[in-house]
Formats: C-alpha cells, sequence, structure tokens
C-alpha cells in the first residue's frame, strides 16, 4: 500500500487543465493555448486603439484631403506591434510546440509589441508635449498585467520577461529627457519611469506567484500518492470513479473515492470493506486491485485496472440479444470470477449486466471482467450490524434470488449463482426475466412466478440444453439450483453450442470500436444498488 497521499476535497471534481503541473503535456498544451490568447488579446485591444485613434482624426481634421498624419511613423509603427501579436498568435495556434519554442513565443508576444509603441511615441512629433513616455509606461502596465493573468509562468520567468519587456520604456524615457527642460538632469526622467516599471514587474510577478502557487495546490489536490487524477468516469452507490495514471509508471488506471455527499463512518466502513474483500481475489475475470489508501483528510480511495470496455447493460442496450455461444463463454467466464470469491468465502451479492464488464486483455478479446464488490458479504464472519439495516434488501431487484429478499443476512454463493442465471437470460432474451411497474413487483415475481425459458422469447437459437440449465439456476428454493459456480460453469461447457473463437470476438470489436464511446466503469444509474425497506413481520402476519 502506498504512503498516505496528500490530497483535498477539491480532488472528488472533475480536474480543471488549468491545475495541470508545469512539467506535464497538459500543463505545456495549456501554456500553448494561454500564449495564443495573450497575443490574439493583446493584439485585439491595440488594434482597437489605433482604429479609435483614427476614427477621430477623421473626425476632428478637415475630410479632403486624407490627413497624411494617418500613415505616418507613429501609426505604421502601432499598427507594426499589432502585426508582431497577430503573427505570435498565428504561430501559436499552428501544431504541437516544445516549451522551449513556447518561452521565446512568450517573450517575443511582451517585448516585440512594446518595441512598436517605444517607436511609435519616439517618431511622434510631440514627444515632450504629450509626454508619450507615460503613455508607453501606461502601455507596458497594461501588457504585464494581462500575460501575469492568462500565461501559466513561474515567478522567475515572469519578472525576466517584465524586466526586458520595459527596456523600451526606459529608452522613451531617456529621449523625452533630451528635450525636457534643461534645468532637470537627463536620468531624472528615465529613474522615475525605470521606479514604475519596476512597480509595475514586481506586481506581475506577485500576480504570477499568487496564480502559480495556485495551481501547484490544485495539481497537489488532484494527485493521490503516486497516481494523478484525470477525469470523471462514472459515479456509482459507493463512490465516484476517475480515470488516472501512475505518475512513475504511467499505467492507466482508475481510482474509485468514496464522494463528499456521502461521507460518513457507515458508508466509509462499506467502501474500505469493499477494497479489503475485492483485494483478496486474484482471479484474471475479476477487476484487479492495484493499491489503495487514505488522505490526511479523510478521503478514501483505491486503484483499480482501467478496463476499457462495455459492460452487459449496455451490450445489450446497443447491439441486442447476444447469441447462445457468446453467452456461453461469458457466463463461463463470470463462474470462474465468482468461484474464486465463493471459495474465500465472499458472496458479490448484486451480480447484475452492469457489473460485468467485456473489455480486451493480453490480445483476448471478450475478457468478462466482474465489478464492483461493494455489497460484498463474507459468509465466514458474522454480520455487521452498523453496516447494515434490519430488514433492508441490498442488491438489484431485476437479479435478485428469492432468499435476498426474505433473508437477506443468511444469503450464500447460491444467490450469486441465481443472478447470474438471470444475466444470462437477459443476454439471450435482451429483456430481464421478469418486469414491473414497481420494485415490489418485480420482486412478488421473483418469489413466486416460474421464470420463462429463454427460448420461449428468443426462440429456437437457443439449445434446449441451455434452457435447462439456465431455468435449473433460477429455482425458487436454493436447494434446488445448481449448488456452485464450478457447477454452473460444468453444466455450461457441456451445452451443444457452437465455439465463440477469438476470430468471432475480434471480429465483433473490429467492427464495433469504432462507433462506440465506452467509459469504462461506468455511469452512476447503472453502477447504484436499490435499497428496498420491508417490513418481513408484517408480511409474514399477513401471509
Amino acid at each position: 500500500m502506498s504512503p498516505p497521499p496528500t490530497a483535498s476535497r477539491a480532488s472528488l471534481d472533475s480536474p480543471p487543465l488549468a491545475a495541470a503541473p508545469f512539467g506535464s503535456e497538459p500543463g505545456r498544451a495549456l501554456l500553448q493555448r494561454r500564449v495564443a490568447m495573450f497575443a490574439r488579446i493583446q493584439a485585439l485591444i491595440s488594434l482597437a486603439f489605433l482604429t479609435t485613434g483614427i476614427v477621430i482624426a477623421l473626425a476632428v481634421l478637415p475630410a479632403r484631403p486624407v490627413p497624411r498624419s494617418l500613415f505616418g511613423l507613429p501609426n505604421l509603427f502601432h499598427l507594426a506591434a499589432v502585426l508582431c501579436a497577430l503573427a505570435i498568435w498565428l504561430v501559436a495556434r499552428r501544431g504541437r510546440l516544445e516549451r522551449a519554442h513556447l518561452t521565446w513565443l512568450d517573450l517575443g508576444a511582451t517585448l516585440f509589441p512594446m518595441v512598436g509603441y517605444a517607436a511609435m511615441a519616439i517618431s511622434s512629433r510631440g514627444l515632450q508635449r504629450d509626454r508619450n513616455d507615460l503613455l508607453v509606461t501606461l502601455i507596458a502596465v497594461l501588457v504585464l498585467m494581462l500575460r501575469a493573468t492568462l500565461v501559466p509562468s513561474r515567478p522567475k520567468v515572469t519578472a525576466a520577461i517584465s524586466a526586458a519587456s520595459c527596456l523600451p520604456v526606459l529608452v522613451v524615457a531617456y529621449v523625452v529627457g533630451l528635450t525636457a527642460d534643461p534645468k532637470i538632469p537627463s536620468y531624472a526622467l528615465p529613474v522615475m519611469l525605470g521606479i514604475w516599471c519596476g512597480a509595475a514587474t514586481f506586481t506581475a510577478t506577485l500576480a504570477t506567484h499568487v496564480i502559480y502557487g495556485l495551481r501547484k495546490q490544485a495539481a497537489r489536490a488532484e494527485q493521490l500518492g503516486q497516481y494523478v487524477l484525470d477525469d470523471k468516469i462514472g459515479e456509482g452507490g459507493m463512490g465516484a470513479v476517475y480515470r488516472a495514471r501512475h505518475a512513475l509508471l504511467r499505467r492507466p488506471t482508475a481510482i474509485k473515492l468514496l464522494s463528499a455527499s456521502k461521507a460518513g463512518e457507515h458508508a466509509l466502513s462499506r467502501f474500505e470493506r469493499e477494497v479489503q474483500q475485492t483485494s483478496r481475489l486474484t482471479h484474471p475475470n475479476t477487476v484487479a486491485i492495484y493499491d489503495y489508501g487514505h488522505t490526511p483528510d479523510g478521503v478514501f480511495y483505491y486503484a483499480m485496472e482501467l478496463l476499457d470496455g462495455l459492460d452487459l447493460q449496455e451490450l445489450v442496450d446497443r447491439c441486442g440479444p447476444q447469441p447462445p455461444e457468446r453467452v456461453v463463454h461469458v457466463l463461463a467466464q463470470v463462474c470462474g470470477s465468482l468461484e474464486e470469491a465463493h471459495g474465500a468465502g465472499l458472496v458479490h451479492r448484486d451480480i447484475k449486466p452492469a457489473n460485468i464488464i467485456l473489455c480486451e486483455r493480453g490480445g483476448i478479446a471478450d475478457t468478462a471482467k466482474v465489478v464492483d464488490f461493494g455489497l460484498v458479504k463474507d459468509v465466514n464472519t458474522q454480520s455487521e450490524p452498523e453496516l447494515s439495516s434490519a430488514n433492508a434488501i441490498l442488491g438489484t431487484p431485476l437479479y435478485m434470488a428469492p432468499e435476498a429478499m426474505l433473508s437477506p443476512d443468511t444469503v450464500d454463493a447460491r444467490a450469486d449463482v441465481y443472478a447470474l442465471a438471470a444475466v444470462g437470460c437477459f443476454l439471450l432474451t435482451g429483456e430481464p426475466i421478469f418486469s414491473g411497474s414497481s420494485v415490489l413487483e418485480v420482486c412478488t415475481k421473483h418469489l413466486h412466478d416460474q421464470p420463462p425459458a429463454p427460448s420461449s422469447k428468443a426462440g429456437s437459437a437457443v439449445p434446449p440444453e441451455l434452457d435447462r440449465v439456465l431455468l435449473a439456476c433460477l429455482a425458487k428454493k436454493p436447494e434446488e439450483r445448481l449448488q456452485s459456480a464450478r457447477a454452473f460453469r460444468d453444466a455450461l461447457v457441456a451445452c451443444e453450442v457452437p465455439a465463440w473463437t477469438q476470430e468471432r470476438a475480434k471480429s465483433w470489436w473490429a467492427e464495433h470500436v469504432a462507433s462506440r464511446s465506452v467509459p469504462s466503469q461506468r455511469d452512476a444509474s447503472s453502477d447504484s444498488p436499490t435499497v428496498v425497506q420491508v417490513d418481513l413481520d408484517e408480511r409474514d402476519a399477513a401471509g
């Protein structure tokens, strides 16, 4: 287990790209976009001033002929500053640029326009009278503040670029000082404006320092131990799931966190139990747990393998009923996962299509992975009163065994066998074995109605022996079912169905993968168990 990480509650929200670490690829991409934005906004502001000046000149000066001053050096230098900023914007919008190139672009977007503004001021005939030195100083302050706000940068880089960009201001101040009152030393004005430039540089550096510090804090908040969080990919009954990566191994990972809205001792205990139970399992068809731990501020997390595939609910929703050979192939794998869990004394209690994900592992297509052991029951220990409510049914009613409704605290491995058989019927027919307008109606049918044979809905494509195996596992009384996941698997393998080969599986994925958008450990709706509160004593008395 990794050492306790540093994180905050902010890590439970989708991490903004603006908080990306400066040394990372997202940080480089952010820098490139912000340099382009800085250059574009600077060009637009400068162009607005230039246009406004021309419009005013046309309004107050004789209309004919057009005043030569409109095409004089000041306006041409002003236009050159605008074009410099636009050119840098166009370069920054091109393909991927290395960080070193972006630093030079950043410097150019700040310094080159300032050179144009300085030339504009010096070329003006009213240089001293109009106090163009103060105008250029004001422009410099605006440019430096705009850069500090937009461009993600380290403070020392901001200080260097700001100082370099203030040099043209000092040149203007020196030229103005040469034409000023002879009684005033020529160095007085450069010194005074130098102080202003120093203050502007300090302010810009301070602003960058504050923003840089906030970005570093946000980046740390998005890191859990050795793992860096990316985007949220799901949220369910036990917490939120994020796509993440190991900081050193760069291994794609899914991180599950206890959501802040469900924080509390009760939820935290259930969440911790989930990972402890799941981490004991090593079967290739069970989701692998890499790591888990607590953050100093009480957030519990664990890292598991990232499953880039689709769950069985999504499979049927998109592609309809599945061929019997594929159903047998998938169910047999899940039986292997459950066999290991049952051998360790664990009952899943929430087997359903959304908790079985198909993906590719090690070049093998259609690998089934059982996920979300959030409702797992350890039959080797006594039920923990603080982790369950009296007469509360946890699970998904559409796939719930009758005994899970009648006595949820006493269920054993045969409840998972029932649920998996119900999943098999769903895969074959495209609909649950029982449906109803309410949870209570569905539960009643599981308790009393005989399930229809899959072939009655799917037609002759379902072999009779597969019908018999699934119906045997759907018996109302646990003792009348196949008694273990191994027995279920053996019965499935014995069914005479065509082989679901790797060639067929890979062909299916090649056909469908291009058009799908598959979140792994998927969305919240399918991951949330249903909790049904039942007064068992009153119901028994009524019966």
